[in-house]
């Protein structure tokens, strides 16, 4: 089977270790997956199990509380808080995602320069008062995959044969955000355009999803253009390039069309992160090398594009901007 039939799994732990061999056989794997099929798993992640555990028993309590409680923290302005059916509508879908999800993103106290300023997105989180407990689970969570995520770059990096600190310095207060995601059972003759997440790519540079064993995850494959699943498999995390890697990595890497369709008549939770740049961070692909290429994009500060795709997909920010 060739790599492009099936999503390969990257072995983490050599990279956390700073084995310099160990680095160059992981970003050696992590190139060949994401100039193909732009998907791969990672075991030994270095996110541990317990954190994990904590975050994921915070998410079955709290999507478990009724609609009205949840709405007590209500997404805001800074994109935090609980969204609830039918708040995300993904871009040419017919019908809203049939999911429930609740956001957080990097604990900025309201004096931060970063919120005086005015950046977008930033600020405190959206915690519920009727649920003490999740704050430290999901934030502890954050943090571990944060700094999973951190490891991935250097790897990313030595893959594009640039310095495998080059990501550092973009990422010095990320825009890391982190959402906790539950998807109602679809009846099984569910109309063919419901989705739990409609076909999609996603905004930003790297992707970090753990899901349970529900299953219901499906990629695109770029050489057959037919729909193969990116199955749970246990002690991994699922990584994707993002629409900000790809075009930072002109082109070279892929964002691939992905969904979550959950026939399974159960629930089903995942926990995605996406793993975003400082703010103004700027993203030019000049700056990754272009093996010989001319650049496709022009530079982009990194808030700036991802603020624009959350306000195309987020049906709570466009009810606002028209009033």
């Amino acid at each position: 089977m060739s790599l492009a039939s099936h999503i390969p799994v990257v072995d983490m732990a050599a990279v956390r270790a700073h084995d310099t061999v160990g680095l160059r056989e992981a970003a050696a794997a992590i190139r060949d997956a994401c100039t193909s099929i732009g998907f791969f798993y990672v075991s030994n992640h270095g996110v541990p199990s317990d954190v994990l555990d904590s975050a994921v028993k915070g998410a079955s309590e709290f999507f478990a509380h009724p609609p009205e409680v949840k709405r007590r923290v209500a997404v805001n302005h800074r994109h935090r808080g609980f969204n609830a059916l039918g708040d995300a509508v993904m871009y040419q879908a017919t019908k809203p995602d049939y999911k429930e999800f609740f956001s957080i993103g990097l604990e900025l106290p309201e004096d931060d320069p970063s919120v005086l300023a005015g950046e977008a997105l930033r600020g405190p989180n959206n915690w519920p008062d009727f649920m003490p407990s999740l704050r430290p689970a999901l934030y502890g969570y954050y943090e571990a995959v944060g700094a999973c995520g951190a490891d991935l770059l250097r790897a990313v990096a030595v893959s594009l044969d640039i310095d495998e600190a080059f990501f550092a310095d973009k990422y010095t207060k990320r825009m890391q955000r982190t959402q906790m995601v539950y998807y109602p059972p679809q009846a099984p003759k569910s109309d063919a355009d419901q989705f739990g997440v409609a076909p999609h790519t996603d905004y930003g540079c790297i992707t970090l999803l753990w899901q349970d064993n529900i299953g219901g995850l499906q990629v695109k494959e770029l050489a057959t253009g037919s729909w193969i699943d990116a199955p749970p498999i246990p002690g991994t995390l699922v990584v994707n390039v993002g629409d900000l890697l790809a075009r930072w990595s002109n082109d070279r890497f892929r964002s691939t069309l992905h969904r979550v369709i959950n026939r399974s008549g159960k629930e089903r939770y995942s926990i995605a992160t996406f793993y975003d740049p400082t703010y103004g961070a700027r993203v030019d692909p000049r700056d990754l090398g272009l093996d010989g290429a001319p650049p496709l994009y022009v530079p982009v500060a990194a808030g700036d594009y991802i603020l624009g795709r959350i306000n195309d997909s987020m049906g709570y920010r466009k009810k606002r901007a028209n009033g």
